[in-house]
């Protein structure tokens, strides 16, 4: 298995895409209309706020779900008992943002959003007709107008050398959405989990963008499109000093779309939530 890096602008991007979203649950393009001077400013805009304490003035309502989550609430990958090592600040349009970098954050959800419905479109063009005859309604209004769908700004801080035994900077996981998209990090470490069991890395170029494919649209496509497991690693030798901030929106349908016979999307999301301990 191999991540290729597909440029947005070619004539054949949509169905090579789908095709690597399809054979490895991940497809990267380069070429892309976010704009990667935004990216950057956002990654230094957010690094300079992981390094207040001004932070905790936003700590999360856990009814909400939106504001900032310190590590000693990190996530717990689905399967692991050690907490991820990474601290996080949730960002909905209508959530809690510190002012100074509201306009660049908010900047970005709405292109990327934007963006994500396009990538949607392909998604179901390029879908064998056995496959989205089970769609329930278009993947690019399943989302369109969603509350739910969330960009979370992740930093993960340099490594200490006391960190618990076990403990990565994000354990191996799938995600619970349709599909997640990300602008490569400012620091390496992303792998995927191939059909072989077999580790590799993203292609992490800066202004490459990822995305992957969430169990939402696994269970939409029948298991079409895998929810691949993936996984950021500590780094190793200089790159131990370094932070690493992450940009992720998880793209969410409105909570009333049917996925499947056995589940809407908030029916799905509930029982994700649970098994990870959030609610």
């Amino acid at each position: 298995m191999k991540l290729e890096t597909i440029d947005y602008t070619a004539a054949d991007s949509a169905q090579r895409f789908v095709q690597s979203l399809h054979e490895t649950g991940f497809g990267v393009l380069s070429n892309h209309p976010i704009d990667k001077a935004l990216v950057e400013t956002i990654y230094e805009q957010w690094y300079a706020f992981f390094n207040t304490e001004k932070k905790q003035q936003y700590l999360f309502k856990p009814e909400t779900q939106d504001g900032f989550f310190p590590a000693s609430v990190s996530e717990t990958a689905k399967g692991h008992t050690v907490k991820d090592i990474k601290e996080y600040f949730h960002v909905y349009p209508w959530g809690r943002i510190p002012d100074e970098l509201k306009d660049n954050i908010l900047t970005y959800y709405n292109r990327a959003n934007a963006l994500a419905a396009e990538l949607l479109s392909w998604i179901e063009k390029y879908s064998p007709n056995d496959v989205s005859q089970h769609y329930s309604i278009a993947l690019s209004k399943m989302i369109e107008n969603s509350q739910k769908t969330l960009l979370r700004v992740l930093h993960y801080p340099p490594m200490l050398g006391n960190e618990e035994p076990g403990a990565i900077r994000a354990a191996a996981h799938e995600d619970i959405n349709l599909i997640t998209v990300l602008p490569a990090a400012n620091e390496p470490g992303l792998q995927v989990k191939t059909k072989e069991d077999k580790w590799i890395d993203v292609p992490s170029d800066f202004g490459n963008l990822i995305i992957n494919i969430g169990d939402m649209l696994q269970e939409a496509s029948q298991g079409y499109f895998p929810s691949t497991s993936h996984r950021v690693i500590n780094p190793e030798g200089m790159d131990k000093t370094k932070s690493r901030i992450s940009l992720p929106l998880f793209l969410h349908p409105n909570p009333e779309v049917v996925l499947s016979d056995r589940h809407t999307a908030d029916s799905y999301l509930m029982e994700r939530l649970r098994e990870l301990g959030v609610i």
